[in-house]
């Protein structure tokens, strides 16, 4: 496979061929950054987990030269940033048995411009080489801009795919805005339960954001177990760890703009927030 970046790399912890691996990468996270794929796509992660004929693979499409930094790690120049957290993602793959991971290498300068067709482009040739039928990426109302970036690449690539090449369903998971606010009928819910050390150990691995200022270790835990307390009112826990994504799969094989797709789960928010108080008050 030809990426358009030279400095890309396709890492393949087993040591077999990328395109081998890719084939039977049954599930594929495509995230922004570094450590992304390990907060929002666990779920993929974990069902994979042991299971050769079901393999979990990763792509990274930015470089990382733009994380925050501090203590042992506050003089490291964008160069040397990005060197340690290439590994770092190359450390989470091998604690993951992941299949593969994709290291696409752009700026998010590069991410964020819908006019770079590039990107779009090499998320479209990953896809269609591999054998995904469930596919993860950052959700359409994420704050993080590159991250809103990355899913509408992802969107145009499938959708750039023949059908046969498409994935069957696209998750929309929680990083820098969580998905707590959409209607409980309306979130795809994913048990994390019984996985604390895999989790533990692949968060662990990102020392750069971690020792550097950001403890997303202790952040992502603290959510997961928030939203199994929070998520019914009326009954007692059925899980110890969940986590929430928007079902992007209507966006597939639809031409419905995504920011429409995305106001519209606001909208039946609003309605139901509206709905609620005008019967109370």
């Amino acid at each position: 496979m030809k990426l358009t970046k030279t400095t890309a790399e396709i890492f393949c912890p087993s040591g077999e061929a990328a395109d081998t691996a890719l084939k039977r990468t049954a599930r594929l996270a495509i995230s922004a950054h570094q450590d992304d794929i390990e907060i929002m796509a666990a779920d993929g992660i974990f069902s994979c987990w042991a299971t050769p004929n079901a393999a979990f693979g990763g792509v990274v499409v930015t470089n990382g030269a733009g994380s925050a930094r501090s203590g042992i790690y506050e003089k490291y120049t964008d160069a040397e940033m990005m060197d340690v957290r290439r590994a770092e993602q190359k450390k989470a793959a091998v604690v993951g048995n992941y299949s593969v991971q994709a290291l696409l290498d752009y700026s998010s300068g590069e991410v964020k411009d819908g006019k770079n067709k590039e990107v779009t482009a090499d998320i479209a040739s990953i896809i269609a080489a591999s054998s995904a039928k469930i596919i993860y990426t950052h959700n359409l109302a994420d704050k993080h801009e590159t991250h809103c970036a990355v899913v509408l690449r992802v969107i145009a690539a499938i959708r750039s795919l023949p059908k046969e090449k498409r994935p069957d369903r696209l998750y929309g998971c929680e990083v820098w805005r969580d998905l707590d606010w959409m209607l409980d009928e309306e979130k795809t819910v994913f048990d994390l339960s019984g996985h604390d050390n895999l989790s533990a150990a692949l968060l662990g691995v990102f020392d750069s954001q971690i020792a550097g200022g950001k403890r997303y270790d202790l952040a992502a835990e603290g959510r997961r177990t928030a939203h199994a307390t929070y998520y019914a009112s009326h009954s007692v826990d059925n899980a110890d760890k969940l986590s929430y994504a928007m079902d992007l799969s209507p966006l597939i094989n639809n031409v419905q703009d995504p920011c429409e797709y995305a106001l519209g789960y606001i909208e039946r928010l609003k309605s139901s927030v509206a709905s609620t108080l005008k019967k109370l008050s």
